[in-house]
């Protein structure tokens, strides 16, 4: 496994080495004759994820199995509250994006976020955020897109806005490949699960109409994987590969909280294909004891989580990494040497893999 390099004292590197993976130090990493790539992370996330963001990006980056280095660019924009821890970190550990800019990118990964608008153009973010794909789109060889992130840029490039669907698509769902030809699906099984966390969707026949190249879909979930028409200048994700074996279970705990804090009328159902029966068992019994708590104006119980983990699988971190790894290969294959430029002499922008 081709190791991250901790060019900086972002927290993130220390705790990736104590969870076992291979961190260089510069000093090591200056003495090894293999190539680098700098890659961009425009972490969008809320504060209270901002940390475990970087941390599930920075290990699919790290587990690649390209011959190269990789320096992961933390970055963030304007138009996002946040609390002054987050800003204390984001001060001290990430770049601004005038020095990303001018230093340049290799390949960039843009998170999700969460909204308050309904549509997306009306979120303070918006206009920052589309000063980055813009700047990208000259200068980058390949983006990829996290959930909120590829509805954004469908709507900047293509027109096209998110439909708001009719309850929250969330759960562990099984996929498809759909085209077993292209690179990025190069030595990936056929179906795999990919969780889905989202209230919103583009749907396959829009992404279609507009030249965009659907590589993964599930009938109950939609399209997961996408690429733009030249075929991988820009990467689109709906879905959350990046995400722990504990996410999803976060995300429920969240809403629980938010029904006993009246935040939502109805208590949080399960995330579809995530608990065993086991565990829903344990959580109904839970629920009814959170409705009587909250009925009664009593303290809220803490969710059983240590007794919940142990049942939870991870039925997607294989896929995610071997996209990851066809993904950064191909970069790797025609980005320039020099990070400001996008590609190496010869590459076609217009089909930069030879497709």
């Amino acid at each position: 496994m081709p190791p991250l390099v901790a060019h900086t004292d972002l927290p993130t590197f220390q705790r990736l080495h104590e969870e076992g993976e291979e961190i260089l130090t510069p000093d090591r990493a200056s003495h090894q004759c293999i190539r680098e790539l700098h890659i961009g992370l425009l972490n969008i996330m809320p504060d209270a994820a901002l940390e475990a963001t970087e941390r599930q990006f920075f290990r699919l980056v790290g587990a690649c199995n390209q011959i190269a280095q990789f320096h992961v660019h933390p970055f963030t924009i304007g138009g996002l509250e946040r609390n002054s821890a987050a800003r204390v970190h984001i001060q001290r550990y990430y770049e601004s994006f005038e020095q990303i800019k001018q230093d340049g990118l290799d390949a960039l990964i843009i998170s999700g976020a969460n909204v308050t608008h309904d549509h997306l153009q009306d979120e303070a973010f918006w206009e920052p955020l589309t000063e980055v794909f813009e700047w990208a789109k000259q200068n980058v060889t390949s983006v990829l897109c996290s959930c909120l992130a590829t509805h954004a840029l469908i709507q900047s490039c293509y027109g096209v806005e998110r439909t708001r669907l009719p309850e929250k698509r969330w759960g562990v769902f099984s996929h498809k490949v759909v085209d077993k030809q292209h690179p990025l699906m190069a030595e990936i099984n056929t179906r795999f699960d990919v969780p889905h966390s989202r209230f919103n969707e583009v749907f396959q026949a829009d992404m279609e109409k507009h030249g965009l190249k659907v590589l993964v879909a599930s009938e109950e979930a939609g399209v997961h994987l996408a690429v733009s028409p030249d075929g991988f200048r820009i990467v689109f994700f709906q879905g959350h590969p990046e995400y722990d074996d504990i996410s999803l279970l976060k995300e429920y705990k969240r809403e629980v909280l938010r029904y006993y804090n009246d935040e939502r009328a109805d208590y949080p159902p399960f995330p579809d294909h995530y608990f065993d029966a086991g565990v829903q068992k344990m959580l109904a019994d839970y629920a009814g004891r959170v409705i009587l708590a909250k009925a009664k104006g009593k303290p809220l119980e803490p969710l059983p989580e240590a007794e919940i983990i142990p049942h939870l699988d991870i039925t997607w971190r294989d896929s995610a990494k071997a996209v990851f790894n066809n993904w950064l290969g191909k970069v790797y294959q025609i980005t320039n040497e020099d990070r400001r430029l996008p590609f190496m002499d010869g590459i076609d922008p217009e089909n930069p893999l030879g497709l």
